[in-house]
């Protein structure tokens, strides 16, 4: 018999394994099921672990929205950002923008009210650029800013303020008199308008200032500020970007840190939190591979008669074998390939499933920003993260198919024969 007429007859003979007859249609009927559990197994993992890439995504995004990618400092006191450094910055290879920040903490006031605030000195361009300030804008524009003495602020603070737009608000911050005594400073500012970022440290706390004015009424001079922000467009390469630009620069005085190294114990917590989900949900496909071996290793006894005929009839073990671990094996992958299928759908329609629980439970527009960004479902679908699931739930119906075929291989004719 030729190669290509054994591979069509082992074919032939995993499909009638698997097809239902009524002394084995209990077996087919939990094959079924277990087809059906690799599937689901999967598209739970592609669905979970893409959720958790969005909601990974938006929180990162929003921890290092107001700073930068790269963040350059002075190792004391503040820096001066001269047009050669903020140059050489901006030609470093990997960096998209320059931003540069002035911040100080301050008191403001208004209708009998006083709040401490963070105050972050920025150019017109640097805010205009700042997604997650004017895209955010819920009251108010931010076209007048840097012309006129105005402010953008958060909206809680502008709300626990009592602030409408075009209000004075009165913003106190201190300096030293020539007796070494500390005075107060104030100044009067309009507000322009007012952002929602749904962080509450932000909305609560910050105010946007035209960076020359907070330069003189702090009384610095024009290159002083607290930061350089340097924006990348692969976010990923940060760690690299400043490692190069701390070689470069060649300054002892300056400090380059990026995102990552600022942030590494959230960083930390959510690498540790995406590798355990994943093991975590990995089990649900392993449970259904063992249905697999299960549910074969229960049609290898039920088909000892035929497998007894086949071997008397010359069929040699190796086709048994492959015949019996192409039908498991067929169950899983069959699975796999469906699972990765719905998930991808789940995917794909989350805003609107994220839309009807929120109806459902009736949380829609009663929990403020922060209820609505749980509710929003942010997905984020990485290919090789979905590759990886693929390989997994593969790898583990390919082993489960191999110990029905293997089991397959001890039945002996005279005693398969003998049962019938």
């Amino acid at each position: 018999m030729s190669d290509r007429a054994q591979a069509a007859v082992e074919r032939w003979l995993a499909w009638r394994y698997l097809a239902t007859r009524q002394r084995e249609g209990f077996v087919s009927v939990i094959a079924i099921f277990s087809l059906i559990g690799v599937a689901l197994g999967v598209a739970t993992l592609i669905v979970v672990l893409s959720v958790m890439g969005g909601f990974r995504q938006e929180l990162i995004g929003r921890l290092i929205g107001m700073n930068g990618d790269v963040v350059v400092t002075a190792r004391s006191g503040m820096l001066e950002a001269t047009a050669d450094l903020v140059a050489a910055l901006g030609q470093a290879p990997g960096v998209e923008a320059v931003r540069l920040t002035l911040e100080r903490q301050a008191l403001v006031s208004a209708n009998g009210q006083t709040r401490g605030a963070v105050l972050r000195g920025v150019r017109t361009e640097d805010l205009l650029s700042r997604d997650i300030v004017t895209r955010n804008i819920v009251h108010g524009a931010v076209d007048g800013f840097g012309t006129r003495p105005g402010v953008v602020i958060g909206d809680r603070l502008r709300q626990a303020l009592n602030l409408r737009i075009g209000d004075k608000i009165t913003i106190v911050t201190q300096r030293l008199n020539e007796t070494g005594t500390i005075a107060p400073r104030y100044t009067d500012y309009e507000v322009l308008a007012s952002f929602l970022s749904k962080r509450y440290e932000f909305d609560s706390s910050f105010v946007f200032l035209p960076l020359s004015m907070l330069q003189q009424d702090l009384e610095y001079g024009p290159h002083t500020v607290s930061s350089i922000d340097l924006e990348l467009p692969d976010r990923a390469r940060a760690p690299e970007v400043a490692a190069a630009i701390r070689a470069s620069l060649h300054r002892d005085d300056l400090k380059v840190a990026d995102w990552q190294s600022l942030n590494a114990r959230f960083v930390g917590a959510l690498q540790v939190e995406r590798v355990m989900m994943f093991i975590i949900l990995s089990l649900i496909v392993l449970v259904a591979a063992m249905n697999v071996v299960a549910s074969f290793t229960m049609l290898v006894r039920v088909k000892r008669g035929s497998i007894s005929i086949l071997r008397t009839m010359g069929a040699g073990t190796g086709t048994i074998v492959r015949a019996f671990f192409m039908a498991a094996a067929g169950v899983g992958v069959i699975g796999t390939v469906a699972g990765t299928a719905l998930g991808l759908l789940v995917c794909a329609n989350m805003p609107a499933i994220g839309r009807l629980l929120t109806a459902l439970t009736g949380a829609a527009g009663s929990g403020g920003a922060e209820v609505d960004f749980i509710t929003s479902m942010p997905v984020r679908v990485q290919p090789l993260e979905v590759l990886s699931i693929v390989l997994v739930a593969i790898l583990l119906s390919l082993a489960a198919a191999a110990y029905p075929a293997w089991r397959s291989t001890q039945i002996e004719p005279v005693e398969g024969l003998r049962h019938e």
